[in-house]
């Protein structure tokens, strides 16, 4: 996990979330904290940005403080540049920092050197974690400014002579070309929206489209695999729906060798944001 000095959950409720990135405090939507109200209402006060949503959906930053347009955070050895986003994201997604620690034991208990395929692989985190560990890496993301800033982010972590390969590309069709020409991985990380398009305006949408990409990874995955990992922010894909989607893809629906476990994002005074599922299948 983040050491509290780059990163914590300060507070939430209410719908929205109070999160402290390094020196700077956001304030942000979120639909998990809908449940219950807020902790420590005192504290939101600190806040030195608040995303705003309009009624039509459309949203925006609202600076309540002089600060830095981007700044870094550090986890392990990797460190991430932050910056407002116009869609409420800030650069990284603090829950998975737990499967980064995962994925880099991971690779280092494998004994060689493993080809790891990340989709949807946003700014890096997955990606420099395994690389770190000495992995071969394909980090594969429909949008080129944030395959752009995964870039910046392995410089900035001392990794941008690693071996790993930028792939500006829909993960669907990666994978079905990745399947032609042979090539296979030992290790396949997804983290997928629940919506979303390609480069070239493909739609994607993980309720229908799930089932067929795992069905297209378990093509790619080399004899022996290592393991896949998949996570999850959509609430109609429970845990029982990705063992079966899992186990049927990858172990002829032997959902023991399948694991889910709950992410969670804890406060200083120990409640838990819920913040989707790790989905793990492991040789």
């Amino acid at each position: 996990m983040f050491k509290r000095d780059e990163y914590e959950l300060l507070d939430f409720g209410d719908g929205r979330r109070l999160e402290r990135f390094g020196e700077i405090i956001a304030d942000r939507p979120c639909p998990a904290a809908d449940a219950g109200s807020r902790g420590m209402p005192d504290v939101w006060n600190r806040a030195d940005i608040r995303y705003e949503r309009s009624a039509e959906g459309s949203g925006h930053w609202k600076r309540l403080r002089q600060g830095p347009d981007h700044w870094t955070v550090r986890h392990q050895a990797i460190r991430f540049e932050l910056r407002p986003t116009p869609l409420g994201q800030l650069g990284i997604f603090p829950e998975q920092a737990g499967n980064w620690d995962w994925i880099e034991a991971r690779v280092r208990r494998a004994g060689r050197t493993l080809r790891v395929l990340n989709l949807f692989a946003y700014t890096g985190g997955a990606t420099l974690a395994a690389a770190a560990a000495g992995a071969e890496v394909v980090h594969v993301d429909a949008s080129k400014p944030v395959v752009a800033w995964a870039r910046r982010n392995a410089a900035q972590s001392n990794l941008a002579a690693a071996p790993i390969r930028w792939i500006v590309e829909d993960a669907q069709r990666f994978v079905e070309r990745e399947t032609r020409r042979g090539r296979r991985y030992e290790a396949v990380i997804l983290d997928p929206p629940s919506y979303g398009h390609g480069p070239q305006g493909n739609p994607w949408k993980i309720e229908r489209d799930l089932d067929s990409l795992l069905a297209r990874c378990a093509a790619v995955l080399a004899e022996p695999a290592a393991f896949v990992l998949l996570t999850c922010h959509t609430p109609a894909l429970g845990t029982s729906r990705l063992k079966r989607v899992l186990a049927g893809s990858l172990a002829a629906g032997d959902e023991r060798s399948v694991r889910v476990q709950p992410l969670f994002l804890p406060t200083a005074d120990g409640r838990q944001l819920p913040s989707g599922l790790a989905a793990t299948w492991t040789e």
